[in-house]
C-alpha cells in the first residue's frame, strides 16, 4: 500500500470534493451543497481543485462512490498531487478505510471538516472542552483504520497481539478522556446556570441563524460592542452576552454559534450548555441572509435545529439581512415562464415572506445600516411587551447603559 502523502506545515492543502446526487437530492441541489462544502474547506485553510458528483440511487455502502467513479477520482488525485478528499456526507468507518485504500490520500467527511473548523475557532476553555469531546466521540469508532500500518505484521508470530492491545489501550484512554470531559462540561453547565440565574431581572434576546448570515455584525451594531465578525463560517463559537438599552429599556442580547446543514450530532450534544442560552431566552431574532441563493433551506435548517434543542416554541422576529447584496434579473415583457427566486424583486420578496411568516418580519442591512431604526423600534416594542408579561411587579430603573459584556 502506498504511503499517504505528508503535507508540509503551513502549506495550503489541495482538495477534491465528492458527493452523490440521489433521486431525492438532484444535481442542482448537490452543486449548492458542494459550494458550501468548498466554503467550509476555505474556512479550514484548504483550497478546492475539483468537484466530483455521481448519480446513484444512494451512496455505495462500501465505498460511497461506485468502483469505476472512485478509480477515476484516484487517477485524478494521483496526477494532480491532491492532498485531501472531502466527502459531503458522513462516512462510516468502513467506508473511510475502503476509500483511503483506493485514493491513497487523506480522506475526510463533512463532519470531520466541521469538527476541525470548530477546533480551530475555539478560543475559551469552555468551547475547547466542548469541541474536544465531540472530536473524541467521532474518533472512537474509527480507531481501527488508524492502525492499518500493522496489517503487514499479521503473518508474524507474536506481532498481531501488540497491535490489538494497542488499539484497545487507545480505546480505553479515549473512553476515559470522554468521561473526564463530560464531567468538566457538567461543572461548566452548573456555572453557566448560576450565571444565568443572576440575569433573571432582564428580558433575554438571542440572535440565531445559519452560519455566516451576519449575526455578529448585527450584534455589534445593536449593542455598540466589538464581537469578532468575519466572512467565514463559524466565526463565533462562544456565546457572547451584552447588556443593551434601547431608549430607556435594558435587556440582554446574546450572539450564539451558527447552525449549518448536517450539523454533527456530537457537536449538538457537546454544545448543550451553549445552546441552553437559546433554550432559556425570551425572544429569538432569527437572522437570515436574503442574498444567499438557498436561504429558504437555511431557514428550514434553523427551524428544525430550534425544534431539536427544545426552542421551537419561542417568540421569533425574522430578520432578513444583507438586502444590499440582493440581486435579481428582470424578465422580458413577453417572457411567460413562471417567476423564480432569481427574478423576483426585493419588494415582491418582502411581501411574500411577510405574508408567509407567522411572526414579525423585517428586512435590513447590518452593513449599510438600512432599516436599523425600524429594527430597534420593533425590538423595543417586543421586549417591553415581554417584560410586562414576565416581570409585572419588577419596577426596574430606566437607565442608559453602554453595551457591556457579562460574565
Amino acid at each position: 500500500m502506498k504511503n499517504e502523502k505528508e503535507t508540509p506545515i503551513n502549506t495550503v492543502e489541495r482538495a477534491v470534493l465528492l458527493a452523490v446526487a440521489t433521486p431525492l437530492c438532484g444535481m442542482e441541489r448537490v452543486t449548492e451543497y458542494l459550494d458550501e462544502l468548498a466554503f467550509l474547506l476555505d474556512t479550514a485553510g484548504g483550497v478546492t481543485i475539483k468537484q466530483f458528483v455521481q448519480n446513484l440511487p444512494y451512496p455505495d455502502p462500501k465505498t460511497y462512490f461506485g468502483s469505476g467513479k472512485l478509480e477515476e477520482v484516484a487517477s485524478y488525485v494521483h496526477d494532480n498531487e491532491i492532498d485531501l478528499a472531502v466527502f459531503d456526507d458522513e462516512l462510516s468507518p468502513s467506508q473511510q478505510r475502503n476509500v483511503e485504500a483506493v485514493l491513497h490520500c487523506k480522506v475526510m467527511d463533512r463532519t470531520h471538516l466541521i469538527l476541525d473548523i470548530f477546533a480551530k475557532r475555539a478560543q475559551t476553555a469552555h468551547s475547547k472542552v466542548q469541541v474536544e469531546l465531540a472530536q473524541y466521540q467521532y474518533l472512537l469508532p474509527r480507531l481501527t483504520g488508524m492502525w492499518s500500518h500493522l496489517q503487514k505484521q499479521r503473518g508474524g508470530i507474536g506481532m498481531r497481539g501488540p497491535g490489538e492491545k494497542e488499539i484497545e489501550t487507545d480505546r480505553r484512554i479515549i473512553r476515559d478522556r470522554i468521561a473526564l470531559l463530560k464531567r468538566k462540561l457538567a461543572d461548566i453547565d452548573r456555572q453557566k446556570l448560576t450565571q444565568r440565574s443572576h440575569r433573571e431581572q432582564f428580558v433575554r434576546v438571542a440572535l440565531v441563524g445559519y452560519t455566516n448570515v451576519g449575526k455578529s455584525t448585527l450584534m455589534n451594531l445593536i449593542s455598540k460592542s466589538t464581537v469578532f465578525a468575519e466572512n467565514k463560517l463559524f466565526a463565533t463559537l462562544d456565546t457572547t452576552v451584552r447588556k443593551v438599552v434601547i431608549e430607556n429599556l435594558p435587556f440582554l442580547l446574546s450572539d450564539t454559534v451558527g447552525f449549518i446543514r448536517k450539523l454533527p450530532h456530537s457537536l449538538v450534544e457537546s454544545f448543550k450548555s451553549t445552546l441552553d442560552e437559546i433554550r432559556e431566552t425570551d425572544l429569538i431574532l432569527h437572522v437570515i441572509d436574503i442574498s444567499h441563493p438557498d436561504f429558504e433551506e437555511q431557514i428550514e435548517v434553523v427551524n428544525q435545529t430550534l425544534q431539536e434543542i427544545g426552542a421551537g416554541d419561542k417568540p421569533i422576529i425574522a430578520i432578513f439581512n444583507k438586502i444590499d447584496n440582493y440581486t435579481w434579473v428582470e424578465k422580458e415583457a413577453d417572457d411567460l415562464t413562471p417567476r423564480t427566486k432569481e427574478n423576483i424583486t426585493l419588494e415582491e420578496l418582502e411581501k411574500t415572506w411577510m405574508a408567509k411568516m407567522n411572526y414579525r418580519t423585517l428586512f435590513i442591512s447590518a452593513k449599510t445600516k438600512d432599516n436599523i431604526p425600524e429594527l430597534k423600534r420593533v425590538l423595543y416594542e417586543e421586549v417591553k411587551k415581554l417584560h410586562i408579561q414576565i416581570y409585572p411587579y419588577n419596577n426596574f430603573l430606566y437607565e442608559t447603559y453602554e453595551g457591556e459584556e457579562l460574565s
